[in-house]
This record gives C-alpha cells, sequence and structure tokens, in this order.
C-alpha cells in the first residue's frame, strides 16, 4: 500500500527549465586591480564569453572574447589590468590552455600553446605586474613544469621541473619558495627552496589524516609570514602564521566545528584581514577593524550570504556577491571610500519572480552518533508553516555531491529549486568523508564507499522518513561524480531503498577508475590507494570489487537513468558502459545517454538542460511529481541515446 504524499501544488507555477539551467545574464562580476574596469561572464551569440565596461559607464560594455562552443568557466585580471587571462578546454577533455585578451587592442592569445597539455597558474604579484608563473605538463603528462610567463611578449622560460612534486609556492617577487612532494604515508613533505634548489630534507610533513586539511596558503608580500591551513596537532583546519625566519608559530584564527576554509587578504600587502569557516552557513569574521566595519556595512544592506569576489590595489572599491537563496544571486559595486553601494547586475532577473523556495540547514545524526550536516528544500506551498516538515509527507530526491572529498553547501542551488518546484522534497547530506569539518570526518569515510558512507545517505532518507518530510515508497537517489557512483551504489547494494536513481558521469568499478585516473593527478594515487584501497594488491583489489556497483549490477531492480560525457577525463565513458553492458546481459532496462561533446558533467547549457529534461520526465514517472514539456530540448542537444531511448 503505497504512503499518502502531497500533490504538487496547483498555484505554483512551473519555473521552465531555461531559466535555472539556461545561460545566466551575467556571471562571476569582478573589478579589476587598478579599479578602471568592470568585468564579467554573460551570452554572446549563445555562448558564455568575458565582457568588461568602464566603471560608471555600463553602455560602453564590449565582449573581449568568442568562444563558440564552450562557454568560459573561469577567467581572471593580469595584475596591471591589461589584459583578461582565461582557460579553455576542448570538448570537456580538461585539458584547460591558458589565453590573453589585451584590453587596449582586443588581441587574443593563446600563452600556452602546447597539445594535450593542462595548464596551471602557479603564482601572481603585486609587484611583479607583466609576469606571472604557470605550470605545464607538456613535457612529462604526470607532472607540472613551472615556467616564467612574460604577458607582453608570451615567453616562457622554464624556471624548475615538477618531477615527482605536487606543487609549488611563489612568493610575491615570483620566486618559489616551497615544493609539495608526496609520501608513502598519504601526505605530504613540504620543501623549502633556494636559488631555484629545492633543499634535500624536508622542513615539515603531513601523513594521510591531514593530507586534506593542511595546507601552505601564501606568503606575505614581504616575504617575512608564510600563512597555512592546517589542522596537524587539532581536529579542524586553523589559520596559522608562521615566521618565516624564526620558523615560530601563531594561530590567527580556528573554529572546532568546522576547517577555516576561505580568507580575504590585503591586495597589496597580503596580510590576511578576515577569515571564514563553514558549518552550516559561511560566517566571515574580521581581523582587520577597517575590513570588520566594511562587512557589517555589507551585512546591513544585503540580505543574504555575502562574498568579496574582487578588490582594488587601493582597496576602495569591491566587488560583493550576494546570496538571498529563494531570489536570483546578485553582485554589487561597493565604493569604500565614499560608503555606497551600487547594484551590477542580477544573475538571472527572469527568476525575480519565480517561486523560489527556502533552504533548511539542519544536523542529522547517523547510526553511529555521528553528526550530519544536511540541507532540505520543500516544494512550494507544502509548508504552510514553514517549519522545514511539509503538512504531508511528499516525494523526495536524495541529491548526493560529488567529490567525494567535496561538500554541500547552504545557498541558491538550481537543482534543489528545479526538483521542489516539480513537487519534491530534495535533501542534501554531508555523509562521512566530505570535507570542511575536520579530518576526524574525512577520515570516517578512509575505505568506506559502499560501506558507511552509504549508510549515512540511507540514514539521512530514514530521517526524512520519519520526520514525515519524505514518503518511504517515493525517494529517489541522484547525483554526479561521486554522487553518480552512490546513486549506483543505492539500486545495486540496497535495491529496494530507492524508487529510482539518476547517475551523471559516476564510475561503477573503483578497480579500473583508479587505473584511468588522469596522468596529472599521479601525486595524489597514494592517497586514492589508502582512502579507497589499493588495486595493486590482492586484499586491496578485493574491497574495491565489493564496493563497486558494476559487480552487483545483477541486484539492480529500479528505474535507472545514466548520463555520461564521452570525454570525460576523470570517470572515464567505460565506468557507464560496463554497468549498462552488465545490467543489459541480464535483461535489466537502463536508459543511457551520451553527449560527445562533454566530459566531467554538463557544461554546454543546451545539454544540461536536454539531460535535466529526460531526467524530470523519469523522475514524474517514478514519483509522480510535475514535468515541463520536453519542448524539444533534446533535439537541441547533441544527446545520444545508447539504451533505453524510447
Amino acid at each position: 500500500m503505497s504512503s499518502p504524499t502531497t500533490p504538487p501544488t496547483p498555484a505554483a507555477p512551473l519555473i521552465a527549465r531555461a531559466k535555472l539551467f539556461g545561460n545566466p545574464s551575467r556571471a562571476m562580476g569582478r573589478i579589476s586591480p587598478d579599479g578602471a574596469w568592470l568585468s564579467w561572464l554573460a551570452p554572446r551569440d549563445g555562448v558564455m564569453n568575458v565582457w568588461i565596461a568602464p566603471v560608471g559607464d555600463s553602455t560602453a560594455a564590449r565582449p573581449m572574447t568568442a568562444e563558440t562552443e564552450r562557454p568560459i568557466g573561469e577567467y581572471f585580471w593580469s595584475p596591471d589590468s591589461s589584459r583578461i587571462l582565461f582557460v579553455q578546454d576542448k570538448g570537456g577533455d580538461e585539458n584547460f590552455l591558458l589565453y590573453g585578451v589585451d584590453v587596449a587592442t582586443g588581441a587574443e592569445t593563446c600563452l600556452t600553446p602546447f597539445d594535450n597539455t593542462r595548464a596551471m597558474v602557479v603564482g601572481t604579484s603585486h609587484r611583479i605586474r607583466d609576469r606571472i608563473l604557470v605550470g605545464l605538463n607538456n613535457r612529462d603528462a604526470r607532472w607540472h613544469d613551472v615556467h616564467s610567463l612574460d604577458l607582453t611578449t608570451g615567453t616562457l622560460t622554464e624556471v624548475i621541473r615538477g618531477d615527482g612534486y605536487a606543487g609549488f609556492l611563489a612568493d610575491d617577487n615570483l620566486d618559489l619558495r616551497m615544493a609539495l612532494r608526496p609520501n608513502a604515508d598519504g601526505g605530504f613533505d613540504f620543501f623549502h627552496i633556494a636559488d631555484g634548489a629545492v633543499a634535500e630534507a624536508p622542513f615539515g610533513t603531513t601523513t594521510l589524516e591531514d593530507a586534506l586539511t593542511t595546507q601552505p596558503a601564501g606568503f606575505t608580500a614581504d616575504g617575512t609570514t608564510l600563512y597555512w591551513l592546517d589542522s596537524r596537532g587539532r581536529n579542524t583546519a586553523a589559520l596559522i602564521a608562521q615566521d618565516v625566519a624564526s620558523g615560530a608559530t601563531r594561530i590567527v584564527a580556528e573554529d572546532p566545528r568546522a576547517d577555516i576554509g576561505a580568507v580575504m587578504a590585503d591586495p597589496v600587502t597580503g596580510v590576511v584581514d578576515a577569515w571564514a569557516a563553514t558549518y552550516l552557513r559561511t560566517e566571515w569574521t574580521a581581523t582587520a577593524p577597517a575590513v570588520g566595519d566594511s562587512l557589517a556595512f555589507l551585512r546591513d544592506r544585503l540580505d543574504g550570504d555575502i562574498t568579496v569576489t574582487a578588490r582594488t590595489d587601493a582597496d576602495d572599491k569591491w566587488t560583493v556577491a550576494v546570496d538571498p537563496v529563494t531570489g536570483p544571486p546578485a553582485v554589487y559595486l561597493y565604493d569604500r571610500a565614499r560608503n555606497t553601494l551600487s547594484l551590477f547586475y542580477v544573475s538571472r532577473p527572469e527568476l525575480a519572480d519565480a517561486p523560489l523556495v527556502a533552504m533548511h540547514a539542519l544536523e542529522i545524526a547517523a547510526r553511529d552518533g555521528l553528526t550530519l550536516t544536511a540541507y532540505l528544500s520543500l516544494p512550494p506551498g507544502s509548508d504552510a508553516d514553514g517549519d522545514g516538515v511539509p503538512d504531508a509527507p511528499v516525494p523526495m530526491v536524495l541529491l548526493v555531491h560529488g567529490g567525494p572529498w567535496a561538500r554541500d553547501g547552504y545557498g541558491y542551488n538550481p537543482y534543489h529549486q528545479w526538483l521542489a518546484n516539480r513537487g519534491y522534497a530534495v535533501l542534501s547530506v554531508n555523509f562521512r568523508g566530505s570535507t570542511g569539518f575536520g579530518k576526524a570526518f574525512i577520515s570516517a569515510g578512509d575505505r568506506q564507499w559502499g560501506l558507511k558512507m552509504h549508510d549515512d545517505l540511507i540514514d539521512a532518507v530514514d530521517w526524512a522518513v520519519a520526520e514525515g518530510i519524505a514518503a518511504r515508497d517515493k525517494v529517489a537517489i541522484m547525483g554526479g561524480s561521486y554522487g553518480g557512483y552512490a546513486t549506483l551504489a543505492g539500486l545495486a547494494f540496497t535495491p529496494t531503498a530507492f524508487a529510482c536513481g539518476v547517475d551523471i558521469v559516476g564510475p561503477s568499478n573503483l578497480g579500473t577508475l583508479l587505473k584511468t585516473i588522469p596522468p596529472y593527478w599521479t601525486a595524489g594515487i597514494e592517497q586514492f590507494h589508502q582512502r579507497m584501497g589499493n588495486p595493486n594488491t590482492a586484499e586491496g583489489l578485493e574491497a574495491l570489487k565489493r564496493a563497486s556497483p558494476l559487480y552487483s549490477a545483477e541486484r539492480i531492480a529500479r528505474p535507472l537513468l545514466i548520463g555520461q560525457g564521452a570525454n570525460d577525463p576523470r570517470v572515464n565513458k567505460a565506468e557507464s558502459d560496463q554497468i549498462v553492458a552488465a545490467m543489459q546481459a541480464k535483461a535489466i532496462p537502463v536508459t543511457y545517454v551520451l553527449f560527445p561533446d562533454e566530459g566531467h558533467g554538463f557544461h554546454r547549457p543546451e545539454n544540461n538542460i536536454a539531460f535535466n529534461a529526460i531526467a524530470e520526465t523519469f523522475l514524474a514517472r517514478c514519483l509522480g511529481g510535475r514535468a515541463e514539456s520536453e519542448g524539444g530540448a533534446i533535439a537541441a542537444s547533441t544527446a545520444q541515446f545508447l539504451s533505453g531511448g524510447e
């Protein structure tokens, strides 16, 4: 007998998928270091490109880039404000090259013109304005050699080879000062660099337990202080200031509930003047009184969580993003000298009157007593008193984050809004192994793929049912990357726990996953082996097999939808191919959608919209929620049905 559920509220109009997952009107707004320009991402012929305008004259906006296929996902200003720099790959292969565009002439140059290469920025300087340090793995795909890049001429000069090193840290003179090398304990050894030579012995080290919660955070501009985010000797990562000359350290800030996850540093001196930790929500604390006054001014005038996205060299102007959750995020220009705040843009003005819902931040107890933070959204109109519990149980989607060494957070979330609008409660839970809550919480997930990590998800569902939020027989599981794995594990290991599942680029065979990771992840392989299982040992391989949904595919009894990018370098297409083949061999139905021009996730809006059109029809058939008409979304994409197209 089915559980009674609250039907979707007819009074809440459907929010069009395109309004949630299409191009925003603007995104990633910033001010240039010299304060002369505002920059942002916006569509140009339907593709997200970089635009700029003089501060105070938005009518003079002009595009600086001309990408025609893949949206630009990240850009930044050169230190002297003369160039826009951005990275771009091909078809989702994650071989990101670095490009520069001259603001005065509009001329675009590929600054790292190499095939099969992934470029990364190693260091920038406030003092040296026309040069940066970049890492290139064009010599050996496993390691990034550091080069000095002259932004004016494009000349690349090798500084140091990266063989065996996970990364390097430079100071404001663009001198390399530290090298990080993985060690046999699953952590890192830290080495001083002097005159271009790496010291023979490390001056510091971490083991596996601190590997994800301890890292150098940068030097002050004078090079005398080195900041760390450091969990050594404690559970959560504290902000530590180390005197370079003496080696003495002092605690700048710490939070017993959560790692220090972000800092604001003075743009000229590099001295940290504010820090943030995120437990349920992000909380900023200033260490510099003037910055504290500015943050207080912003909190008083902006409704939602705030993030300072850029600061001028003079520190007289900031661009500030605000997230109201129940409205589209916006970016403001804050003039600190005049103490004025002006709207830069609203990211998705078409959502201003949409029936967006609140997000509830909460704690859930796992079966062994571990506390899990979680975020819940409810269908509009289902919770009359706004207490976070619907008037009657509703269908629910358990939305699982990727990583798994990542986390869910509080804020406007298009997936929460979309699924809630279609009539579902949406629950995202930070299962053990998630980052941000200290090293003990991460370590609790070691070698627990498909075991206690999965138990946490089941416990979250049980909690939602017990609280009257979800109907037991109408819960779906959905996620990407690790969340896709969790979907496959949920359907294979607990075949009756979920009504259906949506897997996006999720691994099905942990043994083959670890054998096909990108070569530039070589520095992290020991950590993968210790946290997941070592496929090079009989015991490790057997553990990985037990945790792999592929080997329990015959147990899958509920509908499954799989989405995959053909060029995914992290979770190869073979991961989806394997489990689809295993299901087909047992005559178990599965719907499998491939995008030939995507990688790890669907970044072209037309492809993302198409997959979500498929997913919401799939979920409506499974859970009984609402669905917008497909409306030609699939035809507008590159989607290919390899199974279950009917």
